[in-house]
């Protein structure tokens, strides 16, 4: 983001990124104007062009800090040697990373059809490169023989959309707790690649 001579631009830029991630997780991109995330701040619509050239590029910023955090994030976490480990680790993985970003997750799977094809490609490259990670395991799985799956990329993308539906539903003060949805999760993952 730019920054204007003088400006509080290390402050106002997040500021503005809160707001609008907040705004369209609850609104959706198309319905949220950028005079309403600059109300949100508490500046002038005009100045919100000294942070970002457009809304797009508001929304593409989002999605790409989280697609890159997520991805500095999976690099940094223990993983075993074994794929049945590696498949554990992921599982938690994504659980964990994704239950305290609920509107960062949803924004990025449920604007990805606001973005013009350029955009698109560049979040779908980064997205590709988390699930080849969960393909790799999985195609390894299947070499040691240790899972039994038709197609690792098709089981990727299930393992992945089931584990993140997970925001849509968990409530801190449910029946279940953090650590229960977690090991139930990681049931159903290894009963899905018939580990």
């Amino acid at each position: 983001m730019a920054r204007t001579r003088g400006s509080h631009s290390d402050i106002t830029g997040p500021r503005v990124e809160r707001a609008a991630l907040r705004l369209f997780a609850k609104h959706g991109y198309a319905a949220v104007s950028m005079r309403q995330i600059a109300t949100e701040v508490g500046v002038q619509a005009g100045a919100l062009y000294n942070y970002t050239p457009d809304k797009q590029m508001l929304l593409v910023s989002l999605m790409k800090t989280h697609m890159q955090d997520l991805l500095a994030a999976y690099e940094a976490w223990p993983k075993p040697v074994d794929p049945l480990g590696r498949l554990e680790a992921f599982t938690r993985f994504h659980l964990s990373f994704n239950s305290e970003r609920p509107e960062a997750v949803f924004i990025s799977y449920m604007e990805l059809r606001n973005l013009t094809p350029e955009h698109f490609n560049e979040i779908a490259a980064l997205r590709s490169r988390y699930e080849r990670a969960l393909v790799e395991i999985l195609e390894d799985g299947v070499q040691d023989g240790i899972f039994q799956l038709e197609d690792a990329r098709v089981t990727a993308f299930a393992i992945i959309g089931m584990l993140t539906q997970v925001n849509t539903w968990f409530r801190e003060d449910g029946r279940l707790s953090r650590a229960d949805v977690e090991a139930l999760y990681w049931t159903m993952v290894q009963r899905l690649v018939s580990a």
